[in-house]
């Protein structure tokens, strides 16, 4: 048994199709064109990638981009400054701060000054509130992400017995929200479970989302299950290489003889994260305009 390798690449890319169609149709009833504002502090090379990938796809769907660089060195009043002016702004409808932050800069604090219905991330702790008690806002764009991947696979996934492996506030927390609203019975592991991976084989829905390469075995999968694997991780170069490969927090050549479907990495979750955030600002950009949005058209 070999088991179905689910394609976040292509799902991704339809998700990015339906959102550029449903911009169109936004920018010709509010007069404007859905707007996302990125702000970049410092030079880093991986968030710079990132920032550029995000400016590219969004002008791909027909939204408006706004990118705002501080230097490193930009004082803490200076980035809640330019986010306060963003809140303001009409023309932006999300604004995502790309993290990490330079170590002087108090990263809750600057998450928490940007408005809540523009909080594309998902990040602002009213929007965990709102997620936590099923109403309606934000939800962090991995998370969300994996959550299509196992709804497009599994469909009805009531009932289903789901282990996320993980509890950061990015991933690991809101999964577990979303998994409850799905009416999975949830058990949220970390490095302090006990027997983790006797916990892990009884789930039918494994999400692993630890940050440590390929730790979850073969062995520790049910027969079957679906596992979605957030992980991205680089091994050290091998002789004569110049980098090493890239592996998520899943033993994938193992797992994938056990398991009945499984993402890769790459090309599993990571390209559903900036295709959720394309959706999450258009999203708002409906609410902030007070344009209706069909049910289920995202």
């Amino acid at each position: 048994m070999s088991a179905e390798l689910i394609d976040g690449k292509a799902f991704a890319e339809g998700l990015r199709e339906k959102v550029g169609a449903l911009a169109a149709t936004f920018a010709a009833k509010a007069g404007r064109k859905a707007g996302l504002a990125v702000v970049l502090v410092g030079e880093d090379p991986a968030s710079q990638v990132y920032v550029r990938s995000k400016g590219k796809q969004t002008v791909a769907c027909g939204m408006a981009s706004f990118e705002h660089k501080l230097p490193a060195t930009a004082s803490e009043a200076d980035l809640l400054g330019l986010i306060e002016q963003l809140n303001a702004d009409r023309s932006v409808d999300g604004i995502l701060v790309q993290l990490p932050l330079p170590d002087h800069l108090d990263e809750q604090k600057v998450i928490a000054t940007i408005a809540p219905d523009k909080d594309v991330d998902g990040f602002h702790i009213i929007n965990a509130g709102r997620l936590a008690v099923g109403q309606e806002g934000f939800v962090p764009c991995t998370p969300l992400g994996c959550l299509m991947l196992l709804k497009d696979r599994l469909g009805d996934l009531s009932g289903l017995d789901a282990v996320v492996i993980g509890r950061s506030n990015i991933v690991g927390k809101p999964m577990a929200q979303l998994l409850l609203q799905e009416s999975c019975t949830v058990t949220v592991a970390h490095s302090r479970t006990k027997d983790l991976p006797g916990v892990v084989r009884r789930a039918d829905i494994v999400v692993a989302a630890v940050g440590r390469p390929e730790m979850v075995k073969a062995d520790w999968i049910k027969l079957g299950a679906t596992v979605i694997d957030v992980g991205i991780n680089r091994l050290p170069p091998e002789p004569g290489a110049d980098k090493g490969r890239l592996v998520g927090d899943v033993d994938f050549a193992g797992v994938r003889d056990v398991a009945g479907a499984i993402t890769p990495v790459p090309g599993g979750v990571g390209p559903m994260t900036i295709a959720v955030l394309l959706r999450n600002t258009l999203v708002a950009a409906h609410r902030n305009e007070g344009v209706a949005l069909a049910a289920g058209a995202l």
